[in-house]
């Protein structure tokens, strides 16, 4: 049976493939015959491969390999930092092919994502076909390609993209998904991890086949309620819709975190990693338009791993670094004991207001945000580092770090919990 067929969803999921390494191969064709690694770090020896060419590969380089290990496998490896900004804007571009097709567009991720497409099979053919219009269009406009998993449900469209790659179109049907996904090893379904295969290879599911035919009350006794919806994932009863794309996503919090190269051990090493963060923030928060933050929160991660925090409001909004520095490291010395060095500090804002409400705000404050927008224009021109604080000049390895990235955190009411 088509999955067109019988009122049956098309649900397509795209992965691009390698999208890391093969951006880094549009911007420097040079790299185009070499084994290429991506990694986030690699001043500090420790980062790990996020990702990695066909070449690479084929040196026995994995995602996840720590520098010194991929260096080992492949001592010509040439070597790229992690570029997210270029990554992002590549991705937007690309997710604008999507919505020609769709405005169900679900992110899985930066390179992949979920689509359904039942409403425009009548303009633009099957899903088979439509993944094959939008294959087509990335490489011809692009030089990129994309594995495209094509199904009635996420569950099934995702594992498609898995099976075949790069370049490729899987496509599972209520008729073939039995013969084609059932002998295949059960982690190789969405959610079921390391934990939860070691629990079904405890007691002999070792596929997605046996996982299909278990018996549902032990899966409930053995892995309560999570069981008996692996057991439907596993027969194709997903029915979790692909969230809508919105016109308009409203942005929550801008914030911002980094790791530093060596423990912290006293407010006198942290305060540039705070000076940094809280003028990254104010910079995003002004180019982004989102208005002034009521709210700032700190967070600080020891070298336990274990995270500590603390929110507060200001008296009026603001948007300049200078306050937000002062009430970020106020709050820090508030929550903090030292019972271990800090490994990793955050700084976000929240609670936005638009410019011109009923605040009074002092000349000083005024005179504040028109210098920092001064100094912004002079980094879009010259650079980020072309004018700096005197405290983040105490340690040259601050001084150098890239502090350009960020998240911000939108509001989602589509959200489902299981996808």
């Amino acid at each position: 049976m088509r999955i067109e067929e019988k009122g049956v969803r098309t649900v397509l999921h795209s992965d691009l493939n390698n999208f890391y390494a093969s951006v880094e191969t549009l911007r420097h064709p040079e790299f185009r015959d070499k084994p290429l690694a991506v990694f986030g770090s690699i001043e500090d020896r420790h980062g790990i491969v996020l990702a990695k060419n066909g070449l690479a590969k084929a040196c026995g380089i994995r995602t996840g390999d720590v520098y010194w290990q991929a260096k080992k496998k492949c001592p010509d490896l040439t070597e790229v930092q992690a570029d997210f900004s270029a990554y992002y804007a590549v991705s937007e571009q690309i997710f604008a092919v999507y919505e020609r097709y769709t405005d169900k567009i679900e992110p899985f991720g930066i390179d992949e994502c979920w689509l359904d497409v039942s409403d425009c099979v009548k303009y633009f053919g099957s899903g088979r076909e439509i993944a094959e219009r939008i294959s087509a269009e990335i490489k011809r406009k692009f030089s990129l390609t994309v594995s495209i998993g094509v199904s009635w449900n996420k569950i099934f469209a995702k594992l498609g993209s898995d099976l075949k790659k790069p370049d490729a179109i899987t496509e599972i049907t209520q008729d073939n998904y039995k013969t084609l996904i059932w002998k295949l090893p059960a982690e190789n379904l969405l959610f079921v991890g390391k934990a939860t295969k070691e629990k079904l290879n405890k007691y002999n599911i070792f596929t997605i086949g046996d996982l299909a035919v278990a018996d549902e009350n032990f899966l409930c006794e053995k892995l309560g309620k999570w069981g008996v919806y692996l057991r439907r994932y596993a027969n194709g009863k997903d029915d979790a819709p692909v969230a809508q794309k919105s016109g308009e996503k409203i942005v929550k919090s801008v914030g911002n975190s980094l790791t530093s190269y060596r423990d912290l051990v006293n407010f006198d090493e942290v305060k540039p990693l705070l000076v940094l963060l809280c003028e990254s923030v104010a910079s995003r928060l002004r180019q982004g338009g989102y208005g002034k933050a009521h709210t700032v929160k700190v967070t600080a991660t020891d070298n336990l791993l274990l995270t500590h925090g603390k929110q507060d409001r200001f008296p009026v909004p603001v948007r300049n670094a200078k306050e937000i520095c002062e009430r970020a490291c106020a709050l820090f010395s508030s929550f903090y004991d030292w019972s271990a060095p800090v490994r990793a500090v955050g700084v976000s804002v929240s609670d936005f207001t638009k410019d011109g409400g009923l605040f009074d705000y002092s000349p000083q404050e005024i005179k504040n945000e028109k210098l920092e927008e001064a100094v912004d224009k002079l980094k879009e021109k010259y650079g980020s580092k072309c004018l700096q604080r005197a405290e983040i000049l105490k340690d040259k390895r601050f001084f150098d770090m890239d502090v350009t990235g960020g998240h911000l955190v939108f509001s989602d009411d589509n959200k489902d919990n299981r996808s």
